[in-house]
């Protein structure tokens, strides 16, 4: 089964740029993402009506933070992406005639429900700088664990 790897991706580039001086191509990203420029160009234009990031054209542009990383959390990025299903499973039939296939969705529809509402909370905790700071804690390490093996 497939998964909507699309927030992850998102928040991949999105740190990527902060982390650069100059705008990102969408050739740039698509490399980030795992995805082709066509899909980056589409995904940014979302992003960008929301206002996380804006774009030049022509030689030297291409795509960059607006944003306070600080301001911006994991959920609105979500809400940015158009809120794409969080689960992979489900009911089998969503008005089913039977009444053993009623008891196994009145069972499972609210447990699904509320898992999602965990989730999407939590996503609303966390913002893009602390991201960020995990990022530059982690390279940090890497850094200093690299150069003692030096």
């Amino acid at each position: 089964m497939r998964h909507d790897s699309r927030l992850s991706a998102t928040l991949h580039a999105l740190l990527h740029m902060a982390e650069q001086d100059r705008p990102m191509t969408s050739g740039e990203l698509a490399l980030c993402m795992g995805t082709n420029p066509v899909v980056v160009r589409r995904t940014m234009a979302g992003l960008r009506e929301v206002g996380f990031v804006r774009s030049e054209k022509g030689h030297g542009g291409g795509w960059e933070i607006a944003c306070d990383l600080a301001a911006v959390t994991l959920r609105e990025v979500y809400d940015a992406l158009g809120a794409p299903t969080l689960l992979a499973i489900g009911v089998h039939i969503e008005s089913p005639s039977c009444l053993i296939e009623q008891a196994v969705n009145r069972a499972l529809t609210p447990a699904f429900a509320e898992a999602e509402a965990l989730l999407i909370s939590r996503l609303g905790t966390v913002t893009l700088a602390a991201l960020a700071e995990d990022f530059s804690r982690h390279a940090a390490a890497h850094r200093a664990h690299r150069q003692e093996k030096a």
